[in-house]
């Protein structure tokens, strides 16, 4: 983990973990149970986004029947089958039927004739001009699907960028603590012995004191 002080004469960064170089609990196992314990009393982590986080995106909000067929497939809900009733032609229900009934049978007959005429000439269309369509259609996606691969490839490879520049950098900076702790320890242990050089020459002094004073006295 990594904080910046900011100040008017210079931009500090400052280190207070490497994980790449630390290996205390490895070494530790009680260590490391003493951590795993800390961790357990930790609060839970809050339910709520964090503010920055932006807000879910709502697909189809103006179209209610796109919504409402994700809504389907999300819950996992079978297809509502196909009206087969309007490519029915009922007849009159009564015999023999009012001129009503027949002007009603006559005009969804007109209606089937011309949605299958229309199907007709889609289906023409489709022939004609579908193949090529559909061949534009799977090249841009194709196009889309290399720029996205070369996308993400481009993103793995500044993630293990950053990764290795985060390792040696972490590396180059335990080793120069390793260093100076080394280097501290020496020191103490210098001191130390000069302080264990001290008292042992304040307790030779004493003693020439003493014998001083005796020979003084006799």
């Amino acid at each position: 983990m990594t904080s910046l002080i900011d100040n008017d004469a210079h931009r500090t960064e400052i280190f207070d973990s490497l994980p790449y170089y630390d290996n205390d609990l490895e070494q530790n196992p009680i260590l490391r149970g003493k951590v795993e314990h800390e961790l357990a009393r930790e609060p839970k982590p809050p339910q709520t986004l964090h503010p920055r986080v932006p807000p879910p995106i709502e697909l189809f909000k103006d179209k209610p029947g796109l919504a409402a067929e994700l809504a389907r497939v999300e819950a996992h809900q079978p297809l509502i089958p196909l009206d087969t009733i309007r490519y029915q032609l009922p007849a009159p229900t009564s015999t023999p039927g009012t001129d009503e009934e027949w002007q009603q049978a006559l005009k969804n007959a007109q209606s089937q004739l011309e949605h299958q005429r229309i199907r007709h000439t889609n289906l023409a269309l489709l022939q004609t001009y579908g193949p090529n369509a559909w061949r534009i259609h799977n090249y841009l996606l194709e196009a889309t699907a290399k720029q996205a691969e070369a996308a993400l490839e481009e993103l793995k490879q500044r993630t293990t960028d950053v990764n290795r520049e985060r390792k040696n950098s972490q590396t180059r900076i335990g080793n120069q603590l390793t260093s100076l702790e080394n280097k501290w320890t020496e020191l103490i242990s210098s001191i130390l012995q000069i302080e264990m050089a001290n008292v042992a020459l304040d307790a030779e002094v004493d003693r020439l004191n003493k014998k001083e004073a005796e020979l003084a006295s006799i």
